[in-house]
């Protein structure tokens, strides 16, 4: 009797060892299991899937959404290539959950129209000039101004990317019409073409110019004497091939681009002005935008200011290049004394925009000359 109790005691002081031997080691694969299994799994991902992770949780923090950015140009040029650039930069900060489709001009009607659509909020977002929106936004014709800017590429980058006056002041007069104006930028100094060459302002005597639906810009070619006729680009080439325009202006890159130097016979690189692009949003749709989609709308455009301004030189460099190289249009540059001529002869108009045209305001005008003379020095 005390050997069986002795052999049933052990054994079951076996028994209750064993269990809690298992029970330690099923314990303690399980926790080593889940913490392996986290390192583990993070190491294999970060190494066999590269940022795949990362993309599904980005996509995790954003609705899913697709978005519609028109442009006043075709594939290849300054804006289109801007709209693809945004596009893949918001689609990559997303995760994918965001795209945005890029058209060229035309796909929804003129520049116009495209203007009217944004307001309307039929797109959500619009590269475009502020001279197709002078009739509504008076204040927008500041950038028609001829040798209100300096002629230097790098100042002008500078103002418009800095410039109070425009970033908050214009923003504000342009957002009570639907369209919210969320960077300016250049893409390149606008030229002249004609079939007469243009050395002073004299030369424009008795000439037709097409012009953007702007009063300032009627106002500043009848300064030199010319007249303006305003079309869509779409028309224009065929215009100047019938000899119902005789000159027009536009930057190098897409006066080459659109082959106006075919139908021209020459082109002044005058230091009149700046072909100014705005990137827009519908005013509604941008203010109801979540806070973190916002902010990556925001971070977007602030990136391409400087991707857009290397972008517009090398086109303009290349659209030069080809223009000389082509050989049928001759190129004329003009020197200091000729733009001090072209700048006195435009002063009136500088006046006339303060005193005269109505809507704008002219402390604006003012503030974002007093911008330009900081930059410049002048």
């Amino acid at each position: 009797m005390n050997i069986f109790n002795k052999k049933y005691l052990l054994m079951l002081a076996s028994i209750f060892a064993l269990s809690l031997l298992l029970v330690a080691c099923g314990g303690g694969d399980g926790d080593e299991s889940e913490d392996t299994g986290s390192e583990d799994s993070g190491s294999e991902e970060e190494s066999d899937s590269g940022s795949g992770e990362g993309s599904e949780e980005a996509s995790g923090d954003f609705e899913s959404d697709q978005w519609r950015m028109v442009t006043e140009e075709l594939q290849g040029e300054v804006q289109f290539v801007y709209a693809q650039e945004f596009a893949k930069r918001i689609e990559e900060k997303t995760g994918g959950a965001i795209t945005v489709e890029a058209l060229e001009y035309g796909a929804l009607g003129s520049e116009t129209d495209q203007a009217q659509l944004l307001q309307q909020g039929g797109v959500e977002l619009a590269v475009m000039s502020p001279g197709f929106t002078g009739g509504q936004v008076p204040d927008g014709q500041i950038f028609s101004m001829h040798y209100l800017f300096p002629t230097d590429q790098e100042q002008i980058h500078q103002i418009l990317k800095d410039s109070e006056a425009l970033n908050t002041d214009l923003r504000k007069k342009y957002e009570e019409h639907s369209i919210t104006p969320l960077a300016y930028w250049s893409e390149g100094q606008m030229a002249w073409t004609s079939n007469t060459a243009i050395k002073s302002p004299s030369d424009w005597e008795g000439l037709n110019v097409r012009v953007q639906e702007s009063p300032l810009m009627r106002e500043s070619y009848d300064a030199y004497g010319a007249t303006v006729q305003s079309l869509s680009w779409g028309e224009l080439y065929t215009a100047l091939d019938r000899e119902t325009v005789d000159a027009q202006e536009n930057p190098i890159f897409f006066i080459e681009s659109a082959s106006f130097n075919e139908v021209q016979d020459y082109m002044m690189i005058s230091g009149h002005n700046n072909y100014v692009a705005m990137t827009t949003a519908n005013t509604e749709w941008y203010n109801g935008l979540d806070d973190n989609v916002k902010a990556v709308v925001d971070e977007t455009v602030k990136e391409l200011q400087d991707w857009v301004f290397d972008e517009q030189k090398k086109q303009n460099e290349a659209g030069l290049q080809a223009i000389k190289d082509e050989g049928s249009t001759e190129v004329i540059e003009f020197d200091e004394d000729q733009i001090a001529e072209f700048r006195e002869a435009i002063q009136p108009v500088h006046e006339y925009y303060r005193e005269e045209v109505e809507g704008i305001d002219p402390e604006l005008f003012d503030k974002l000359k007093g911008e330009i003379e900081e930059v410049t020095g002048e």
